[in-house]
This record gives C-alpha cells, sequence and structure tokens, in this order.
C-alpha cells in the first residue's frame, strides 16, 4: 500500500473508528443504565432522549408518589400529621433517591432525612407556590435540589405544605457512572486505535527499512551476491526493488571490472609473449650478421629479409594492440562514405593477392553484384577486417597448398562477404568463442602462430558499428569460412 493511502486511511480510521465505537459504548453503557433506573425508579417509559434530563426523570420517578399525597392532602390532610404514616411515605420516596419534607404553618414539622437541611428548608417554596409550579421547582444557589410541593390545611386551621425533595448532586448514580464509563471506554478507543496504527504504520515502514539495513550491510562487507526480497507496491517497496537493481547493477559492474582487469593481465601476457618471439628473432639474426654468420650475399639477404618480416609482425601486432585501445574506450575513428561494392572489393583482392601468391596460396574471387552497388562504410576499416580475416586463415594454414576463396553476394538489402580457406578448421566447442577478446584456440602461448588474440573482436566491433553482422562455419580439419554483412546504400524518393 503505497504511503500516501496509508496515511488518509490512518486519518480516516483515526476520524471514525473512534466515533463508531464511541457510539456503540455509548448506546451499551446506556442500555444498562437505563435498565437499572427504570428497575430502580420504577419508570417505564424512560427514553435515551429524556436521559440527560435528570429534571424530567426526577419528576415522573416521583409522579405517582406525588398524585398519591396530593389525593391524601385532600381527603385526610390530618395524616401528614401521623408519624406512621409519613415514615411509610418517605420509605416509599427513598427507594426513588428522595426524601419527605412536612411544613406546619412556618415550621419544620417532619425530615425524612438524616442531614442538616437548615439552608434547604429556608429556601423552600412558600404556601401556594405550587398552584404555579405543579411541575416542581428547582432549586439552585447551593443545594441544588428538586422539590414538589402539596398544599394543605390541617383541621386546627393552621397551613402547611409536604415536599418531596430530590437532590441533583446526590441522587442518580447510574448517570455519573455512565458518564465515567463513557470517558473511560472512549480513552481506551483511543489509547487501542492510536497503538494498533502505530503498529501498523511501523510495521509497514520498518519492515522494508530493517531489509535495507541488511541489504546496506551486505555491501559493505562486499557481498553483492544476496538477494533482496520485497512484495508489495508502495515508495519503500520500490525503493528497496532499486536498491536491488543497484545491487544488481554494482555486482555485474564488479563481474565486469573483474573480467576486465583478468583480460588486462592476460594482454600484458600476451603482448609479453608476441613481442618477445620476434624480437628474440631479430636479436638472433642481427648477431649472426655481427658475428660474421651470414658470410655469403644469400644468407645476408636471408637475414635481412627475416629480421624485416619479424618487424613488420611486431608492426602489425603494435597497430593491433592500438586499434584494440581505442575500441576499448569508444574511439574509433571512422569516416563513412559511399563505397562502389565491385571496385572496392576489386582492389582489395588485387592488394592481397600478391601476399596470397608469396605464400604459395591459391585465391579465387566471385564478385555476384550489380556494378552500381553502393554500401555506406569507411574504407580503411572494412580493409582491416578483409585482412585480419585473411591473416587469421593463413596463420592456421596447416596444408602444403594452401585455398583462399574471395565471395561477394546480394542479399537482399545487405551485401554478403564470404572468406573461405582450407586451413586446421575451429572446432564446434571453440566456434561460438572466436570473436571474444583474447580468445584463442590453441590454449598453449607457446603456439608459433602468434597473435595477440584480439584481431577477431576487432573485426567484429568493426562490422557491428556499420549495422552489419559476422559469423562463422567451420568443420575441423577441412577449413573455416568467414561471413559478414553490410547493408546496402538506398536513396529514399522525396515526395514533391
Amino acid at each position: 500500500m503505497k504511503l500516501k493511502t496509508r496515511l488518509i486511511t490512518a486519518f480516516f480510521v483515526i476520524a471514525c473508528v473512534p466515533l463508531m465505537l464511541a457510539v456503540i459504548a455509548f448506546a451499551g453503557f446506556s442500555y444498562v443504565q437505563v435498565n437499572a433506573l427504570k428497575t430502580k425508579l420504577g419508570i417505564t417509559d424512560i427514553s435515551y432522549e429524556n436521559l440527560a434530563n435528570t429534571l424530567q426523570v426526577l419528576n415522573e420517578a416521583t409522579e405517582d408518589v406525588f398524585d398519591q399525597m396530593s389525593i391524601k392532602a385532600e381527603e385526610d390532610p390530618d395524616a401528614y400529621l401521623d408519624q406512621s404514616y409519613l415514615e411509610t411515605l418517605n420509605q416509599e420516596l427513598e427507594d426513588k433517591s428522595s426524601y419527605l419534607i412536612v411544613r406546619k404553618d412556618k415550621s419544620l414539622y417532619y425530615c425524612g432525612s438524616a442531614e442538616s437541611n437548615l439552608r434547604l428548608f429556608r429556601e423552600l417554596p412558600s404556601y401556594g407556590a405550587s398552584v404555579y409550579k405543579a411541575d416542581g421547582t428547582y432549586i439552585a444557589q447551593d443545594v441544588q435540589a428538586y422539590v414538589k410541593q402539596v398544599d394543605l390545611v390541617f383541621s386546627d386551621g393552621d397551613k402547611g405544605s409536604a415536599f418531596i425533595i430530590s437532590s441533583v448532586s446526590n441522587t442518580m448514580p447510574e448517570l455519573r457512572r455512565l458518564v465515567w464509563d463513557m470517558v473511560f471506554a472512549v480513552l481506551v478507543i483511543l489509547v487501542l486505535t492510536g497503538a494498533c496504527l502505530s503498529a501498523w504504520i511501523y510495521r509497514g515502514i520498518n519492515t522494508p527499512l530493517q531489509k535495507l539495513r541488511e541489504a546496506t550491510r551486505h555491501i559493505k562487507d562486499g557481498d553483492l551476491d544476496f538477494e533482496l526480497k520485497v512484495d508489495g507496491k508502495d515508495e519503500f517497496s520500490e525503493l528497496c526493488r532499486d536498491f536491488e537493481e543497484m545491487r544488481q547493477r554494482l555486482r555485474d559492474s564488479n563481474t565486469e571490472k573483474e573480467a576486465y582487469d583478468k583480460e588486462n593481465k592476460e594482454l600484458i601476457s600476451n603482448i609479453s609473449h608476441d613481442l618477445k618471439t620476434p624480437i628474440t628473432a631479430i636479436k638472433g639474426y642481427m648477431e649472426g650478421i655481427m658475428d660474421g654468420v651470414a658470410d655469403t650475399p644469400e644468407k645476408m639477404d636471408k637475414y635481412i629479409r627475416t629480421v624485416y618480416n619479424k618487424a613488420n609482425d611486431m608492426d602489425r601486432l603494435i597497430n593491433e594492440l592500438t586499434f584494440y585501445s581505442k575500441i576499448d574506450t569508444n574511439r574509433i575513428p571512422y569516416n563513412f562514405s559511399k563505397i562502389n561494392v565491385s571496385d572496392y572489393f576489386d582492389d582489395c583482392v588485387e592488394d592481397v593477392g600478391l601476399e596470397l601468391e608469396s605464400k604459395n596460396i591459391e585465391l579465387s574471387y566471385f564478385n555476384y553484384v550489380d556494378k552500381d552497388t553502393l554500401v555506406i562504410a569507411d574504407a580503411e576499416q572494412i580493409k582491416r577486417v578483409i585482412n585480419n580475416i585473411i591473416g587469421n586463415s593463413i596463420k592456421y594454414l596447416d596444408k602444403p597448398k594452401g585455398y583462399l576463396s574471395i565471395r561477394v553476394r546480394d542479399v537482399g538489402d545487405f551485401i554478403q562477404v564470404e572468406i573461405e580457406d582450407n586451413g586446421k578448421g575451429i572446432a564446434a566447442k571453440d566456434l561460438p568463442n572466436i570473436f571474444d577478446r583474447f580468445y584463442r584456440t590453441d590454449s598453449s602461448r607457446n603456439s608459433s602462430k602468434g597473435g595477440s588474440g584480439i584481431g577477431l573482436s576487432i573485426v567484429k566491433k568493426i562490422i557491428e558499428d556499420h549495422g552489419g553482422k559476422i559469423w562463422a562455419n567451420s568443420k575441423l580439419g577441412a577449413g573455416t569460412v568467414m561471413y559478414f554483412v553490410l547493408r546496402k546504400y538506398q536513396e529514399v524518393p522525396i515526395n514533391e
């Protein structure tokens, strides 16, 4: 869950859930307390609406007793001078959280409460006040009592009043309990809601953070082979996925760096070997010249030609290494132009023909493309490709009579060049790797063939930079065919 969604959800939970739970708690507590009041006060029609109106509840609770007292005051007013009757009446009122006071003339005749009520007695309404306040009187001030008054005239002519006193501050403990229960319930609801939401949000944030912390420890210790597994679609999960992607890239980069370092070490080893061989030969022949071993013009000519050839080998090797450094930094100097395929390959074959003839290698050339076929290419670099491939063929020629065939074909949008030899061939297990840098089918560096091992990797790089493709087919002992394709140049007509 997204963090924004999680926070919005938390907001609505905080706003709504406590309110809903508070309403449910209030309904439950109210139901219990209302039933308790009904049982205690003998009220059958009390409702949630009038529960909060204490005076109304007190009025309804003492209404039956008040009616009895009113009838008794008319029929037998002197009964309010009978202590046994007053005790019975007061007992009935006590069950309704009230008590009885009787006033004769202006004096207190009876009080059903053991507490001092002089202040309350002075605040009681005068005789005749019940005519205007039949529903009772609320005496606020200090006593806070609800008073219902029944006026009467005794047989001796004295006026009196009987009062039902209900102390608002001390009556109906159920209502006070309801308030405290609600306060406690609301506090519990708020605490539990806050705790649950905090745990939910904390878990949503802490779990991915712990995973990130553990992953960071792995990386700090140099371990890049672990996997950071993440579920979810929130921001922290996305951060973890980004972290996992970063780890994979770091691992791949580290692997590439290790491979690069290994290649560099191998390159240095190759250079050391491949430079040492011609240098040793040059030194040997030059020592032979200086020591007078080449004592005839024929031997001298042979020694000098050998030194010259070895120097050329070193020059080619250094050129390859220089070009390789440009490949590694993507700084190959290309100069693309439109090239006529027939003319270009005719010239190339003519150039290599002399060298092949000197090495007793038969060359055949077939050009099947139209005379006006063009390609966009760098003439110098494509020449490098052809020379490297042919040089490889010459290097691994193992037969007394060598054979090399160059064919140029039209294959739709491309021209395809095929260079076939009858050399020793390439094993099937080696064929997929021959274009890798420093890969050599001869695992021993003691091979007399020499070479840096980067010639075909250079070829592949050049062809791919031209938008083409190179591959090979070979049969061990029979020879190899190298193929590469270049896209033909086609003019796009402009619609006027």
